[in-house]
């Protein structure tokens, strides 16, 4: 039994007493615990798998703060690297992969990983989590989007322009689906096992779904992240779709069959549930650079944050989730994402 469950009842868009807050990237690099952890491990993908210490890394934020979810401590390329592309990380430089994706014959090998197996380490972790949060708040998991996975699949890491994963798509279109369709069913698989494992909410990244215009993401990214929606729609577990720069598809997004859209800064929580009429919830939308503001700007920001969705969802701030529209950097001051917790709980109480 959940102590918390204003988290999932917000996602289901049911009265709750306040706002439910949690942030992207909540337990990071601006912790000093997670610091200390990192440094004790070695290296990020020694701390992802590792059940405990991506326990110990998921719960350091909900020592700090009063969150309403905690989110698990993975990363979106763990499927890529289960379907044999080799991740690797360079300092300074993020993730790479040793063996990414360049002909067709190459996505012809590629299979469905065995979630039982070579990511048996992540539904461990989502267990172990679900056991030491005891009820307290809803546990999130969460996968990359087939778009952005297939972006660092056939780049081999990251980009300015994304230039080779375009170049596929518009050269090689059938042979850019069937990329697409193996990494879906995969997410498929992977979201399903985190949820049979303990996940009680998931969420999709399309962290790179914005750099497509209009007609390519209704080819490339749009029908994937509904098939994703439609597959788990059988679960008790609100699927939430994440997208920056995704304020031009929200139309598109709030009929896909997810229950919440995650938005980033670049559209007004007034406009987003304008649009939305009460068929999804909404998450976000506070610029992460607010962090760097004062006490009293993160108060101001917050208050205009939630008196947006407010306006634009007929006067009642129900079916909102508080978030940044992106992740959190290193230099933030854990002082000041105390402020915004508490300030959304204060200012959005019922």
């Amino acid at each position: 039994m959940l102590k918390n469950d204003r988290f999932l009842r917000a996602l289901r868009r049911e009265p709750v007493d306040c706002t439910p807050v949690w942030l992207m990237r909540q337990a990071g690099r601006y912790l000093p615990e997670y610091r200390a952890t990192r440094k004790a491990a070695g290296s990020f993908l020694a701390m992802a798998k590792n059940p405990e210490i991506a326990c110990e890394i998921t719960l350091q934020p909900l020592r700090r703060f009063p969150l309403d979810a905690a989110i698990l401590f993975s990363d979106i390329l763990t499927v890529p690297d289960a379907m044999g592309l080799g991740l690797y990380f360079v300092d300074g430089e993020g993730p790479k992969f040793e063996r990414p994706l360049r002909s067709p014959a190459d996505i012809d090998r590629l299979a469905v990983p065995d979630m039982g197996s070579t990511l048996r380490y992540v539904m461990d972790a989502v267990g172990l989590i679900r056991r030491e949060l005891d009820g307290s708040v809803p546990l999130i998991g969460f996968s990359g989007s087939p778009w952005t996975l297939a972006c660092y699949m056939v780049e081999g890491g990251g980009s300015k322009d994304w230039g080779k994963v375009k170049a596929l798509a518009l050269n090689e279109p059938a042979a850019m689906h069937k990329l697409l369709n193996v990494v879906t069913d995969a997410v498929i698989a992977y979201l399903s096992a985190q949820h049979a494992a303990g996940a009680q909410a998931l969420q999709v990244f399309d962290t790179w779904g914005g750099t497509l215009g209009p007609a390519m993401y209704r080819e490339f990214s749009l029908p994937y992240l509904a098939r994703i929606a439609a597959a788990l729609k059988p679960l008790d577990a609100p699927v939430i779709l994440f997208g920056k720069g995704n304020a031009p598809h929200l139309d598109d997004l709030f009929a896909s069959g997810a229950d919440a859209i995650g938005v980033d800064w670049t559209v007004t929580l007034e406009d987003a549930a304008r649009r939305a009429k009460g068929r999804v919830a909404l998450q976000g939308n506070l610029d992460p650079a607010i962090l760097y503001g004062s006490p009293e700007a993160i108060r101001h920001q917050v208050h205009v944050a939630l008196d947006s969705y407010r306006d634009g969802n007929g006067g009642s701030r129900e079916g909102h989730v508080f978030n940044l529209g992106h992740g959190m950097s290193p230099d933030m001051d854990p002082e000041h994402v105390a402020v915004l917790v508490d300030e959304v709980h204060r200012y959005s109480a019922r």
